[in-house]
């Protein structure tokens, strides 16, 4: 019979060093983030799925196989180039279909159950299908929670399945991004528009977001001292609380629920698709089961040493394998020199605001609203289908009616987020500059043509589908009806007409 040698004085034991690697105390925390993220995934490619082919396909207004022909090389990773032809709607929707059986398995709970390489699988095929899409999606997929959620994707699948306890540098990394997100965009505010800094910010902001949610005009038309708290707010946890979750439970755990809470409050005002969804699922990093079992009734977390920094509270359970733990350690490393070039620029005076730093959207900058807008344009599109166009009065002008962004002015705004309405968004930014870009172009030559796979993306075809006669695009300066208007009329909006822009 072997017996063990004793260990000498001042002998390492590789076993116990190894485990303070492991986060048995986020074993909750595991189960929301991994699902959570798969949820997202299951949303995203859906979006892409119903809206992709329609913006981006091959008849797209900016088609994805002519962005290939002229990028070359300059577009990122993708399976396009692979294909047998530069990109097919066919290819793109099997890519979607096999991203949400992937994210659904997650959700359920099924590769969880596997070895701890199996997440890691998993998320990996997602992520590197959602690149795929994100690389020839262009201007419509040229957003921070794109990027945001491509880092994500990578992550968590090393957080491993049932077979392995969450490792802590993973848990630590995914700190690390929060960190990235709220500090980065506090700081992008702090350095970007005067407003943040005199408290103005949000006099106008719930009236002039991107696309208003069904309380926005509430949130608007609270007092200004409320404005004022909201900045303050924003500023206190962004700029301070934020970084607490470095520090021991159970401090981490609060600053990561008041994170939770700043951004439960934006989603309940705006539509941000899952900017704020994955901020809190990526929050839940910094949250240990010994908190969370405290919350409802259990006993008060505990204060370890081994919680500085990582957190987590080592509990009894099957060990690692070893070449687990060499994995996580290679991928941590890698993921450290990756996070040099973001760590500059948050303390830079040229802080970039969502920007990617190599071509995998690996260890991004983030960041929203530098720069406030104090007054809101929208951008309405009409037809006609009277005989002749410029002899049309205006009962003869219709307008086309998009699902989330403001136009008739009787309809309240709606909750979309976390699903994206690509379109909807792009017109909030053609508002603010109008002018001929190219999808915009290709967007009013498609409804004049009766497009069918535009009018899906439309709330409202007033023709049914018929082509009209003639398009024109009109200007308008919207702001909330006041309480004594909305009663008055019972409009939500009252806008002012600034003319007519093109016609086509």
């Amino acid at each position: 019979m072997l017996v063990p040698r004793p260990r000498e004085v001042g002998e390492v034991d590789l076993t116990a060093l190894l485990s303070l690697l492991e986060g048995h105390d986020h074993l909750i925390a595991r189960e929301v983030i991994q699902r959570g993220v798969a949820a997202v995934f299951v949303l995203a490619f859906l979006s892409s799925l119903r809206q992709f082919p329609v913006l981006l396909g091959e008849r797209g207004l900016l088609p994805a196989e002519e962005f290939l022909a002229r990028a070359g090389d300059r577009a990122g990773p993708t399976l396009f180039r692979w294909h047998r032809t530069p990109y097919s709607d066919r290819l793109l929707r099997v890519m979607c279909l096999a991203g949400i059986v992937l994210g659904a398995a997650v959700v359920v709970g099924l590769p969880q159950q596997g070895p701890a390489w199996s997440m890691i699988a998993v998320f990996g095929a997602m992520w590197g299908l959602y690149l795929s899409i994100h690389s020839v999606g262009q201007v419509f997929y040229g957003f921070g929670w794109e990027s945001m959620l491509l880092e994500c994707g990578f992550l968590v699948g090393f957080l491993g399945s049932h077979e392995v306890a969450p490792p802590l540098l993973i848990l630590f990394f995914l700190r690390w991004m929060l960190l990235r997100l709220e500090f980065g965009a506090g700081m992008i505010k702090m350095r970007g528009d005067d407003s943040w800094r005199d408290l103005t910010a949000m006099d106008h902001h719930h009236q002039t977001q991107p696309m208003p949610g069904p309380l926005s005009r509430i949130a608007h038309l609270a007092p200004r001292w409320w404005h004022r708290l909201e900045v303050l707010g924003s500023h206190v946890v962004q700029l301070g609380v934020i970084w607490l979750i470095l520090l021991p439970q159970p401090i981490a755990s609060f600053a990561a629920v008041l994170v939770i809470l700043s951004q439960l409050y934006l989603v309940v005002t705006g539509n941000y698709a899952w900017l704020n969804w994955l901020t809190i699922l990526i929050a839940f990093s910094a949250i240990s089961d010994s908190f969370l079992r405290w919350t409802v009734g259990g006993p008060w977390p505990g204060w370890g040493w081994q919680q500085w920094t990582l957190g987590g509270e080592l509990a009894d359970g099957a060990a690692s394998p070893l070449w687990w733990h060499l994995l996580i350690l290679a991928v941590f490393a890698v993921l450290c020199v990756l996070s040099w070039k973001p760590l500059r620029n948050l303390f830079s005076s040229r802080q970039l605001m969502n920007a990617s730093f190599n071509r995998f959207h690996l260890v991004n900058a983030y960041g929203a609203f530098g720069s406030m807008t104090r007054r809101r344009y929208e951008v309405i599109i009409e037809g006609t289908l009277a005989p002749d166009p410029q002899t049309a009065t205006a009962e003869d002008w219709r307008p086309y009616e998009f699902p989330g962004k403001p136009g008739e002015v009787a309809r309240r705004a709606r909750q979309f987020a976390p699903y994206h309405l690509r379109l909807d968004w792009q017109m909030w930014f053609l508002a603010l500059r109008p002018g001929a870009d190219p999808w915009f172009v290709a967007l009013l030559e498609k409804l004049r043509d009766g497009d069918p796979g535009v009018r899906r993306l439309l709330r409202v075809d007033p023709f049914d589908g018929r082509a009209p006669t003639g398009i024109r695009v009109r200007y308008f300066e919207y702001r909330y009806a006041r309480t004594d208007e909305r009663r008055e009329s019972g409009a939500w909006w009252v806008r002012t007409d600034l003319g007519v822009i093109a016609r086509l």
